[in-house]
């Protein structure tokens, strides 16, 4: 594989042909999974490797540093789900104490069990392998009718769009228990099953280790689950279509056909799972239909059928708007006439934790939205507080003074706007706090009211900034706390990186909001999208439910204008007189890999004044022979040489550490005992057990774009071999770059890849139900 970004497997071609789709961030916890299993055929894991390293080039020095601060060629390119790794389960910190990531997956539970109990309330389930039927097959008979041109779309969708919600008081919200105080940690599956398990995993030829897993997905009768069904080992992380068909085979014998219900079924979640990887919370029916047919499902349509009757998954049908008109409005002058009953419409099959999340999440926005927000303080005094500020932070504060949904968006410079409105809002007593992707981004925004002074004499020192991360706010262990009823002890709430947040978090995040309470969004719209499913900032953006404030700060110096090109799709040459941004051409990975030691080590300390702890290295992907894999590799035996005693790891190693799928903390290695990898995260002590170390602790000086989203050094350093030009996007430039303060130097081997990606290549689509969903939940304005 090359330094692209590593997708979930096989999702490229069954679900998603674009290149350039998010990775996923359990892309540590699949990598050799089923190595042991027979396959299908005869695709290997096995990631082709870049040119063999060669070392004939010169050394980059400081003098090659400062001879290049020159604006470079045009011609020669020069600029003036990839995914973080996030496999595994919360580390653990002391016994006596739960730690933050425990009681994060802890809150994601109640939060599910939520779901599952409106679930059950508003459908009743179909009894087990009986055909399709009711709602379910008359919305597929419909949908045949309508591709087979049988019918218009408006005989069979035909029912009228409801009505826009009125403002009506708040609701009563239902108590509760906050997840910061769960009864217990769930214990493993228990030995006996997960033994039973292992005899069933060797009969079928499967690795003994993925049977704690197995059993801890499939409960209790996973044994008996598993021979009557041998295809459930495909929901195991990291286990292929090809290798449970071998597993089945194994066990059924002739009984084991391409035909087989069961193997639809499981395909089609595969499926599912896979697209949820890459960021979509829903398919379309005839992408799936057509996925299932690659991957050898005889009768995909039937196979859809028996996933929709056995409650695995939901089918939804959405209305298209047509091309220019606002999401939630009908023209009276059309209204009734054949164009508008042609208006088209799309069936999704999706995964019920994600639709469900959607809906959740779509519910608690029109809640902020048509609510009025708690009046703490006059509208007098909100006006003063705005005519204290400047620019777009006055229009900020106004905004945010009657309404409560706001959208901010801007750059780095940007945040200081948050930061005047949090000083405004706790200067008129309102209980305010602010809450960043990662603990990067929180001690960046806690350091912004040091440099400036407090704008009233009541405002919180440095050392009491009101700023967390959003992880530990919802999940008890930062922050205000909740209150009787579950829901945030607060009045405004500013979450920062906004783009980062997925529609599982969201979904989350807009049910623990109180009533009356103020919500704004701010983050910059051309970074990476979240890693997790869904696209909530964007499509918030474009479905203009709410006030948005565009940012009027520009970001300084040419770093700042670099990348604010960059965001429009223009690479464009910028003055560098203080050597901020530097050129370092290479001719292959070997080469990439050689420089970006010297550059990170010797050049870039001599040169910049940055050391090598403050600079972060920054590439596509984790394979390739210029990946992190091994930029980490040769990092570490440059900057901390040692035998790696502990799973690879030395006391001092630069490392990240992935509690939980999307969250990545940078730290560094203390030392190894009986307990564990015990690694210093944003000044906290985590102890990550040795059972997953392998899953969630990588070496640090070289990320991923995504790793690093929320981040910013002093000194960054991009490394862009020639095999990595699949893998760029306008996005994954504009991020990377983005994450330098005072100097970036660029390690260029892609030539004109860089250009063409900044002009042409954009973010890669994600089929979302949100917008269809905000549409006829929030007021239409005249």
């Amino acid at each position: 594989m090359s330094t692209q970004p590593e997708p979930a497997e096989d999702t490229a071609d069954a679900v998603d042909t674009e290149p350039g789709a998010p990775g996923t961030a359990q892309e540590a916890e699949r990598d050799g999974a089923m190595d042991g299993v027979p396959s299908a055929d005869a695709e290997t894991a096995e990631e082709p490797r870049a040119p063999e390293p060669d070392d004939a080039g010169a050394e980059a020095s400081a003098g090659e540093i400062a001879g290049a601060g020159e604006p470079p060629a045009a011609e020669d390119a020069q600029p003036g789900g990839e995914a973080g790794d996030g496999a595994g389960a919360a580390g653990e910190g002391t016994a006596a104490q739960m730690s933050e990531a425990e009681a994060e997956l802890a809150a994601q539970r109640l939060e599910r069990e939520r779901i599952e109990r409106r679930k059950a309330e508003k459908q009743q389930r179909i009894d087990s392998g009986a055909k399709l039927s009711g709602t379910a097959a008359e919305l597929l008979a419909a949908v045949r009718a309508v591709e087979s041109g049988e019918k218009p779309a408006a005989t069979v969708f035909g029912e009228p769009r409801p009505a826009p919600r009125r403002p009506a008081p708040e609701p009563v919200r239902r108590p509760q228990p906050a997840p910061a105080e769960p009864a217990a940690v769930p214990a493993g599956p228990a030995p006996e099953s997960v033994q039973a398990v292992r005899r069933v995993l060797t009969q079928g030829g499967a690795p003994e280790t993925l049977a704690p897993q197995t059993a801890a997905l499939l409960g209790e009768a996973a044994e008996e689950s598993l021979r009557a069904d041998p295809w459930q080992l495909l929901r195991v992380a990291g286990v292929r279509p090809e290798q449970a068909d071998g597993f089945a085979r194994a066990l059924l014998g002739a009984e084991c056909g391409p035909d087989d219900e069961r193997r639809g079924r499981a395909i089609a979640v595969w499926l599912l799972e896979q697209a949820a990887l890459t960021g979509h919370t829903a398919l379309e029916l005839p992408r799936l239909t057509a996925a299932l047919a690659q991957r050898g499902v005889p009768d995909p349509d039937a196979a859809v059928q028996s996933t929709l009757a056995e409650g695995e998954a939901l089918v939804f049908q959405d209305a298209l708007e047509e091309t220019g008109a606002r999401p939630g409005t009908v023209d009276a002058g059309t209204e009734g006439t054949d164009e508008a009953e042609e208006r088209p419409v799309r069936v999704l099959v999706g995964l019920e934790r994600y639709a469900l999340a959607e809906e959740s999440l779509a519910d608690g926005l029109a809640r902020l939205v048509n609510s009025v927000p708690k009046q703490d303080g006059a509208a007098e005094d909100w006006e003063r507080a705005a005519a204290s500020a400047q620019g777009s932070a006055a229009d900020l504060i106004r905004a945010v003074a009657g309404h409560g949904l706001v959208l901010h968006t801007g750059g780095e410079a940007s945040l200081a706007e948050p930061a005047a409105l949090l000083r405004a809002a706790r200067g008129l007593g309102l209980r305010a706090w602010a809450a960043a992707h990662g603990p990067l981004g929180r001690d960046r925004f806690a350091a912004l009211p040091a440099d400036r002074p407090a704008a009233r004499p009541d405002s919180p020192a440095p050392d009491g900034t009101p700023v967390v991360t959003l992880a530990g706010l919802l999940a008890g262990a930062e922050g205000p706390g909740r209150d009787a009823d579950g829901a945030l002890d607060l009045d405004l709430l500013v979450v920062l990186d906004a783009p980062q947040v997925d529609v599982e978090t969201g979904a989350l995040l807009a049910e623990s909001l109180p009533d009356g309470a103020r919500l704004v969004l701010a983050g910059d719209p051309g970074v990476l999208w979240s890693v997790g499913p869904g696209r909530v900032f964007a499509d918030l953006l474009a479905a203009r439910i709410c006030p948005q404030i565009a940012s009027r700060r520009p970001d300084p110096g040419p770093l700042g204008e670099l990348v604010s090109g960059i965001g429009i799709g223009e690479l464009s040459q910028v003055e560098a007189p203080g050597k901020e941004v530097v050129i370092v051409p290479v001719r292959d990975a070997g080469e990439a890999v050689h420089r970006t030691v010297q550059l990170v080590a010797d050049s870039v300390p001599r040169a910049i004044g940055v050391p090598a702890e403050e600079t972060q290295v920054i590439t596509p992907g984790h394979g390739g022979a210029a990946g992190t894999r091994a930029l980490n590799a040769a990092l570490k035996e440059r900057l901390n040489p040692g035998p790696g005693r502990f799973g690879g790891f030395d006391p001092g190693d630069r490392v990240v550490h992935s509690p939980v799928p999307g969250r990545t903390l940078p730290g560094r290695v203390v030392r190894a005992d009986a307990d564990g990898l015990h690694l210093s995260c944003a000044g906290e002590t985590v102890v990550v057990p040795k059972e997953r170390v392998e899953r969630t602790v990588r070496h640090g000086w070289a990320l991923t774009a995504h790793q690093a989203v929320g981040g910013r050094w002093p000194a960054v350093v991009v490394v862009l071999p020639g095999d990595a030009a699949q893998a760029l996007s306008r996005p994954w430039v504009y991020t990377a770059f983005g994450r330098a303060a005072r100097h970036l130097s660029v390690v260029h081997g892609v030539d004109q890849a860089l250009p063409r990606a900044v002009a042409e290549v954009q973010a890669k689509p994600r089929t979302t139900r949100l917008p269809a969903l905000l549409a006829p939940q929030v007021p239409v304005s005249g």
